[in-house]
């Protein structure tokens, strides 16, 4: 993907991680790759097992407004994210979601690609904690908007430390499944 602004929705449900992705790709974004990000995030009043959002913009110019309106690139961990925010992704867009938890419609106007990282991390790490970071590197070859080194840089920062290499081998099999899709 190749533009000068991308505005990204991270969706699922309060526990999956969806709001320390966004955090690791803004602080990627703009700590190692000289580029402007903004990222906020809602969720609902349970947290845990609600519906969760965080968006990101990320741009090569000053950022003006901090909301997602429609996004060129939506990614979905449960199906309730994706039944709730497909339908606000710009024509042409990407949709990236996992088939373990989302069943997707046929009459979006995006483009949706299918990364099946729950069954891997359970079958390659046991480590269903770390869909959330796998999906980071499926984004993140998916997409090539900020480098597989910037991130797992603020994986390594993020982390807590008896939890690093664990999150950088789920970032490294999403990664993989996205080079084995394209």
């Amino acid at each position: 993907m190749d533009r000068e602004s991308y505005r990204i929705i991270f969706s699922g449900s309060g526990g999956q991680g969806v709001i320390t992705a966004a955090i690791v790709m803004a602080e990627a974004a703009a700590l190692h790759n000289n580029l402007y990000a903004i990222q906020t995030q809602s969720y609902g009043p349970e947290a845990r097992g609600s519906a969760t959002r965080s968006d990101v913009i990320i741009s090569s110019s000053e950022i003006y407004y901090p909301k997602v309106i429609n996004p060129h690139i939506l990614v979905c961990l449960t199906q309730e994210a994706y039944t709730k925010f497909s339908d606000t992704i710009i024509a042409g867009g990407l949709i990236i979601y996992d088939p373990y938890f989302v069943k997707p419609a046929l009459s979006s106007d995006a483009v949706q690609q299918p990364y099946p990282m729950y069954d891997s991390i359970v079958s390659e790490l046991n480590a269903p904690i770390t869909l959330n970071i796998c999906m980071l590197g499926a984004f993140t070859e998916r997409t090539k908007i900020i480098s597989e080194d910037s991130m797992l840089k603020v994986i390594e920062k993020r982390m807590p430390p008896k939890f690093i290499e664990l999150n950088k081998s789920a970032f490294k099999i999403g990664v993989k499944l996205a080079k084995e899709v394209s």
